[in-house]
């Protein structure tokens, strides 16, 4: 089985033969691999793109690269770099380490010396980003008390999830993006029998079929190009605890005939291994997808979609549930006035109308979002109107301004608050404006900010 991991690198260097023949090794090997020949091309590539290690030289007509370091990691911590360096000086190997580097390596190191020290790095990378995207092994603490609402569609949800909770059944919790898939499986979990143990999250969707096979299943040493080691999949990690798939629709049609065997046979095998290991976990998914739809279509297993839906429990969205979102947007305020150090205490009625009045797409997610933005911007101690989104200030308005100059220089001026906001980070403002980077590129171009 031809199997390789596809991690992505960057290499940053001015010498292009070099950049040339690091980027076929690399490639070769299975690695992704971007080429910048300047510290500032090298930053601009790793702003608009994620990147699970970064080879970088010390020496660059614009820049050196110990201090790079600090950059690279200030922009994405789980990104790890390794430095070249054709005169290897003590000095500045130890500051690299000091300054995050993963590794400090001498040009004309041996081929499997390089190779080996990117997989490593990488797969540091990847790991960082799990334990991210799993927040913490632990379920948090949440519990059914901690969920937000009063509706009574909420409260008839969480009983539904109390009782489920106590048995090994698997639950299928569908919903909208951003309605709370996860809060009610981390629920679940704090009020089962396998509350001591593990509580571990996967959005599928986020991963290539091979990736997304070795991070269930793991793999053995051996079984395909870069397993050097054993590897557990997230089956065994979260062995006596729950295992929460996000997204789970996104499983390939060829990956989930393997996946239904946990569930019929309680039994898996690792990439490469030929003995089978036991299962001894909680499984509960999640999708925003009709996967019974799918099913009937031929698009998802209707076997898999039976075992996975044996308890069915189905969110509303934010829309549909409006007595909730003035209690939802005050635990946000308090949670994330905290977070930022603000002394942030309400919101006006005003603003707490136009959240009322607000079609939510994004759900609670979006109403998050919303809150930590109207935050960041507000600088008394009550949030009002101005720290809202542009399209917040139209509907306040009482109208929506059909001329294109007028809109555009609200756009514009918006862009330049954000900017002097963040103090010229895009990432922060591409995120507090709720846009793409490419897009923030596009428009501070459009109005030469």
């Amino acid at each position: 089985m031809q199997f390789m991991i596809n991690y992505d690198v960057l290499i940053v260097d001015d010498e292009r033969e070099m950049r040339q023949m690091l980027s076929r090794l690399l490639r070769i090997e299975g690695f992704n691999t971007k080429e910048s020949s300047t510290a500032k091309e090298g930053i601009e590539q790793f702003n608009k793109q994620s990147f699970n290690c970064v080879l970088c030289d010390v020496k660059l007509p614009d820049g050196y690269g110990v201090d790079l370091v600090k950059d690279f990691k200030r922009i994405n911590p789980h990104t790890e770099v390794v430095l070249l360096t054709a005169y290897g000086k003590v000095n500045d190997g130890v500051t690299a380490i000091k300054n995050g580097a993963f590794d400090y390596l001498l040009k004309g190191e041996d081929n499997d010396r390089i190779i080996q020290t990117v997989t490593n790095a990488c797969e540091k990378s990847a790991l960082n980003i799990r334990i991210e995207e799993l927040q913490g092994k632990l379920s948090g603490g949440i519990r059914f008390s901690d969920i937000i609402g009063e509706s009574e569609s909420i409260k008839e949800i969480i009983e539904l999830a109390r009782k489920v909770a106590t048995t090994d059944t698997p639950v299928l919790i569908t919903g909208e993006t951003g309605s709370g898939k996860e809060i009610f499986a981390r629920a679940i979990h704090s009020g089962s029998n396998r509350s001591g143990c593990v509580f571990l999250a996967l959005n599928c969707g986020s991963f290539s079929r091979e990736l997304l096979e070795s991070e269930l299943f793991g793999y053995r040493a051996g079984a395909f190009t870069g397993a050097v080691k054993d590897k557990k999949g997230l089956i065994e990690e979260a062995s006596g605890g729950t295992l929460f798939l996000d997204e789970v629709g996104e499983i390939p049609l060829e990956l989930q005939s393997k996946f239904l065997r946990v569930l019929e046979s309680g039994e898996y095998f690792r990439i490469g291994d030929t003995s089978p290991k036991l299962a001894d976990v909680r499984l509960i998914t999640a999708t925003n997808r009709d996967l019974a739809k799918e099913s009937d279509e031929g698009k998802f297993r209707s076997d898999l979609y039976y075992r996975l839906s044996a308890f069915q429990i189905s969110l509303p969205d934010l829309n549909s549930r409006k007595e909730d979102i003035i209690l939802l947007a005050d635990f946000f305020v308090k949670q994330i006035s905290a977070k930022l150090k603000k002394n942030v205490l309400g919101m006006t009625d005003e603003f707490k109308e136009l959240l009322v009045n607000h079609y939510w797409k994004g759900n609670i997610r979006e109403l998050r979002n919303v809150i930590e933005r109207a935050c960041i911007l507000e600088d008394s101690e009550t949030l009002t109107v101005e720290s809202l989104p542009l399209e917040f200030k139209l509907q306040s308005s009482g109208h929506i301004q059909t001329d294109t100059t007028t809109l555009a220089k609200a756009e514009e001026n918006h862009i330049r608050r954000v900017m002097q906001q963040t103090n010229g980070n895009k990432p922060k403002a591409a995120k507090l404006l709720d846009i793409g980077l490419s897009t923030l590129y596009m428009k501070l171009k459009e109005y030469n900010i």
